[in-house]
């Protein structure tokens, strides 16, 4: 990568997190202007620390199950990549996730890693699309779930929101059909793969390498014959589909860990649960680093009723907090340590290969 692609990377990281910054700040102007800061300070001290601390352990937890999931797949391809470090991956998909918009930054930073860790693109390639294509197919049957089974309680609680939240699982669900597209369609994956490759060398970003185009076309076969692997072989599909419904509804209960936390008891799990996770269903998708500001807007809106007063502006403060910027810090870390440990022994040609593949990840 030269000097001048290089500037251009760091450029966009830079921007992205200075536009989360101000999506924060919005958010937190938006969330205080009209309501007393001392009151909502004094409202988040009334939170038990238990409850905190089970919340913390929801959202740690929700990243690290894909972690899991991506160990647990690679190993059955006979990859053997250690827990910690599919731990890691996850925690950097986060971070990278959270600052880019649609959070689209994630994923290739994953296989930018992984490749570092010597594991083969196309297996790592395969585990990624899995897991993001059930992770996706699990908030599709949430959202659709609920849609049939509450729908007077979603129109009772997102009010004007409930657009939002129809758009959010049909876009969702667009995204689960491409995906599954190219996972049992492997030849459009070459096709995208190596198309993706030319276009980038006609603008310039990439220069021209039959060595390059020769080890695209070799992991899109690859890809081929892992990907058969786990068509004729669905039990550890349906094992990742079992997990991921799991990890999905981690997340969803730190709501209730707040809710519980604050010494109120009157609405049930199932009913806190089903509102939280009609919040992520309305904005998984929306072009905004972590969904900032909008996910707070609508949590106002969709817990009204639930938080009176003052706890709720800090229970929401508190939940986002806990779910999105704590993974997101540890997030920061983990990737300062992996860039820290995966570089100290200067570049490669390998490594300026690898650079060349998160260019073509990255579009």
């Amino acid at each position: 990568m030269n000097i001048m692609s290089k500037i251009k990377k760091l450029n966009k990281n830079v921007l992205g997190i200075i536009i989360l910054v101000v999506l924060v700040a919005l958010t937190m102007w938006m969330i205080l202007k009209d309501n007393d800061i001392a009151s909502i300070w004094q409202a988040m001290l009334t939170l038990q620390p238990g409850w905190l601390v089970l919340a913390c352990f929801a959202a740690v937890f929700f990243v690290c199950g894909e972690g899991f999931m991506i160990w647990y797949l690679l190993r059955k391809m006979k990859s053997k990549p250690s827990l910690l470090n599919c731990f890691g991956y996850s925690f950097v998909g986060f971070f990278f996730s959270g600052i880019t918009p649609s959070a689209t930054g994630g994923q290739p930073m994953q296989l930018y890693y992984m490749t570092k860790d010597k594991i083969k693109i196309s297996d790592s390639t395969v585990a990624l699309t899995i897991v993001a294509t059930l992770y996706k197919f699990v908030l599709v049957l949430i959202g659709v779930f609920m849609a049939v089974f509450f729908n007077a309680t979603l129109h009772q609680y997102l009010k004007g929101y409930i657009y939002l939240y129809y758009f959010g699982l049909a876009l969702n669900a667009v995204v689960v059909a491409v995906l599954l597209f190219l996972m049992i369609n492997p030849r459009a994956f070459r096709k995208i793969l190596i198309k993706c490759e030319h276009a980038l060398v006609r603008i310039r970003i990439l220069k021209p390498s039959m060595k390059r185009a020769r080890k695209l076309t070799n992991i899109a076969a690859e890809y081929n014959n892992a990907v058969m692997a786990f068509v004729h072989n669905v039990k550890p599909i349906i094992a990742t589909t079992v997990m991921t419904v799991v990890q999905r509804m981690s997340i969803f209960f730190v709501t209730y860990c707040i809710y519980r936390g604050m010494d109120l008891n009157e609405k049930d799990i199932v009913l806190i649960t089903v509102l939280q996770a009609s919040v992520y269903v309305a904005v998984d998708m929306l072009p905004l680093p972590g969904a900032q500001g909008i996910s707070e807007l609508m949590y106002q809106t969709v817990f009204g009723a639930v938080f009176a007063g003052a706890l709720l502006p800090a229970s929401v403060l508190i939940t986002r907090g806990v779910s999105f910027y704590l993974p997101l810090i540890i997030g920061a870390v983990t990737t300062f340590i992996f860039q820290l440990t995966r570089n100290k022994f200067g570049r490669t040609k390998e490594d300026k290969e690898l650079e060349e593949l998160r260019e073509i990840a990255n579009g």
